[in-house]
């Protein structure tokens, strides 16, 4: 068996991870430490989200820093605050036996004066987010030059973030003679790119193989109709009494949605997206990572910095667009070896998605049925009864009142008294589930039998004749929708964009309502055209029902807006309420707001 003692790693490191209960390098680990401690060559290292990839870069790094020159040496990027706040704090716990090493976290969000205070008063590992150190570099605030070494974590994040132009520009103003080393869970031709464009000869490390998922969680998914949405997840919560885990959304506006609708049905939820605060967000994860709450509702950018080794589930309101988001998403579970669950919320036409999702990343998916609502019960009970069992009893404290509670009880027996105390958790959840509907859905097999045979769908499907290259992409289409018409972006099923045009599904409730509310409205000076489609064309580009293909200028699909409003990204509107102690957050879970669980944990305020 392996042990951190063969790699090379200097005394005050590994007395420092010995600590911290580190006996067994991971593979990521074994494989990339000796190479990086002899410090000669460019580094790629392609492995599974929550293989230790921090420890696999950071390790060496400490060891190769000069403490007695207090200039930044090396500068590891990261394309989120959590991530380079989780970043930072391992790197000084592993430092802790290195005297005067310091390590310089800076992102937006916090005083920029107290980041250029900490870099001049001697950093030797800048951790940064593009932008701010972009600040910091305008401002003249930092050195770059000196840098020897520079770590691209979440290479593969970075870019679907839109950095490129930032990490040019920041490598621009580092030393021709630095070594590159480029950590990613994936492998798209983008990051690809990068290896080419900023490194000499890389060795290329890759732990099993890549864009696929970690062996160790079990991938799900519930078959339900779109509407039926926030109750399924409602319920598969409700049947996993102690769950503790992250339900990704696919807009900052939906994530807010999402959370507030758990809090106020009486869950330990919380949202994390864009729109927070720095403050805000670190109150949020204090909270998630002491286990105050046990849902935290994210979306794929807010949530790349979080490490917390013992989720039990990843659910996915909607299936993302990426691929790699996926892999980075279920990631979050099963790390450090331990098992997880993956659960999608899918509609028929989604289906494919799903296939397409276990053909590529070489796993299999599970169609699991929604829980009844008998089975929801049985859950909460037997959960209960658990508790009740493992429940640490105070004898000296309660012995004094046993007698008047034996009194108390004296009239009933033992499954009397069974019945009496289960019935009081029970109840509630039977209440609110005895007359509960069926919420499962044919798959999309079946339901064109059904069709066929005269039943009629639930959902419409809408084309709508602006895509990618009007510079529309999934967010901003929702908040385009919800701002003409006042649907709301959970009301929408699946969309697909395409260059000129794009399709999304609706529930037919909406249907007029959306077309009458687009009635007239422009994007980029040419008039909106929105109307019920067939199926999607097979392949081409070219819609059937015609429309033209001519863009506004501009068009990226991150970087330009609609017409009229702009790119609002989850909009300021429904986030009025307060993000302090809303006595909400205390709130009791009680069924008949959708029921949760028997432990009654009170949440931080």
């Amino acid at each position: 068996m392996s042990s951190f003692d063969n790699l090379g790693l200097s005394r005050p490191i590994l007395e420092a991870i010995t600590e911290l209960g580190f006996t067994t390098p991971t593979a990521i680990q074994e494989k990339a430490i000796p190479v990086l401690l002899e410090g000669r060559s460019d580094f790629v290292g392609l492995a599974q989200t929550g293989t230790g990839k921090t420890a696999a870069f950071g390790l060496p790094l400490l060891q190769l820093i000069e403490p007695d020159e207090k200039i930044p040496q090396a500068l590891i990027l990261s394309p989120t605050r959590e991530l380079g706040i989780q970043i930072a704090d391992d790197l000084k716990i592993f430092s802790k036996n290195i005297l005067n090493l310091n390590v310089v976290n800076v992102y937006g969000g916090a005083s920029i004066d107290d980041q250029i205070r900490k870099i001049r008063r001697g950093a030797h590992v800048v951790v940064a987010t593009p932008g701010r150190l972009l600040d910091l570099i305008r401002r003249k605030a930092i050195n770059l030059s000196k840098v020897e070494y520079v770590i691209l974590d979440e290479a593969d994040e970075m870019l679907n973030m839109g950095f490129k132009e930032d990490i040019d520009s920041i490598l621009s103003s580092t030393s021709d003679d630095k070594l590159t080393w480029l950590f990613s869970a994936t492998m798209p031709n983008e990051v690809r790119r990068i290896s080419k464009n900023y490194m000499t000869d890389p060795v290329e490390v890759t732990v099993g193989t890549a864009n696929t998922t970690n062996k160790n969680i079990e991938h799900q998914y519930y078959l339900m109709n779109n509407r039926d949405r926030y109750n399924v997840l409602k319920r598969v919560v409700d049947f996993y009494p102690d769950i503790y885990g992250i339900i990704f959304c696919r807009t900052r506006k939906e994530t807010q949605e999402v959370a507030e609708l758990l809090m106020k049905d009486g869950y330990n939820a919380d949202a994390l997206h864009g729109d927070l605060s720095q403050v805000q967000r670190d109150r949020v994860m204090r909270s998630f990572k002491s286990k105050s709450l046990q849902l935290l509702v994210a979306t794929d950018v807010a949530a790349r910095g979080i490490d917390v080794d013992d989720l039990s589930h990843v659910l996915h309101y909607n299936l993302p667009d990426e691929l790699e988001f996926y892999t980075h998403r279920s990631g979050r579970t099963a790390r450090a070896g331990k098992k997880g669950i993956s659960i999608a919320l899918v509609t028929p036409r989604d289906e494919r998605r799903v296939r397409d999702l276990s053909r590529r990343l070489k796993m299999d998916f599970e169609q699991v049925k929604i829980p009844n609502g008998e089975e929801v019960c049985q859950r909460q009970v037997l959960s209960f009864m658990n508790r009740v069992i493992d429940v640490n009893v105070e004898e000296e404290a309660i012995e004094q009142f046993l007698p008047a509670i034996h009194e108390q009880l004296k009239e009933l027996d033992r499954d009397e008294l069974v019945k009496r105390m289960v019935s009081l958790e029970f109840n509630r959840f039977w209440d609110y589930y005895k007359n509960a509907q069926d919420l499962n859905m044919r798959s999309s097999t079946q339901k064109r039998v059904r069709q066929n045979d005269g039943a009629e769908s639930t959902e419409d499907r809408l084309f709508i004749n602006i895509g990618r290259k009007d510079g529309i992409d999934v967010p901003s289409l929702l908040n385009l929708i919800h701002k003409q018409c006042g649907v709301r972006g959970k009301n929408v099923g699946r969309v697909d964009l395409k260059g000129v045009f794009s399709f999304f599904d609706v529930s037919k409730e909406f249907t007029e309502e959306i077309i009458k509310g687009f009635a007239g409205a422009e994007v980029g000076g040419r008039d909106v055209r929105i109307e019920i489609s067939g199926d999607r064309p097979a392949s081409s580009e070219r819609p059937r029902s015609g429309g033209r293909s001519r863009g506004y200028s501009g068009g990226g699909d991150r970087s330009r807006g609609y017409s009229g409003g702009g790119r609002s990204r989850g909009g300021s509107g429904d986030r009025s309420r307060s993000r302090g102690g809303d006595d909400s957050r205390d709130r009791r879970r009680k069924p008949e707001g959708g029921g949760r669980s028997f432990d009654r944990r009170r949440r931080d305020n």
